[in-house]
């Protein structure tokens, strides 16, 4: 059965993968107008704020990353991101 979360976790959650949306699309962008100094200020502006988002995020819900940064490899417990 899958677990019940409360709907701030999905409003957080939205709001990270919102922006890490753009970060993805930024990226790919950049990957082809390397020279574009104004969008590699909005990759680095929002990437600063998808690290403001994920402090409270993980604070509350655990990390949802796996990239090291929880000692208790939390990530690995879900729910994934087909679950919710």
């Amino acid at each position: 059965m899958p677990k019940t979360l409360p709907k701030e976790y999905y409003s957080m959650l939205e709001e990270i993968q919102a922006v890490d949306f753009a970060i993805t699309e930024l990226n790919l962008y950049l990957d082809t107008h390397p020279e574009d100094k104004d969008a590699f200020k909005e990759l680095t502006e929002l990437s600063e704020e998808k690290q403001r988002l994920l402090k409270p995020f993980e604070k509350k819900f655990g990390s949802i990353r796996a990239d090291g940064k929880d000692d208790h490899w939390t990530w690995s417990k879900g729910p994934w991101p087909w679950q919710v």
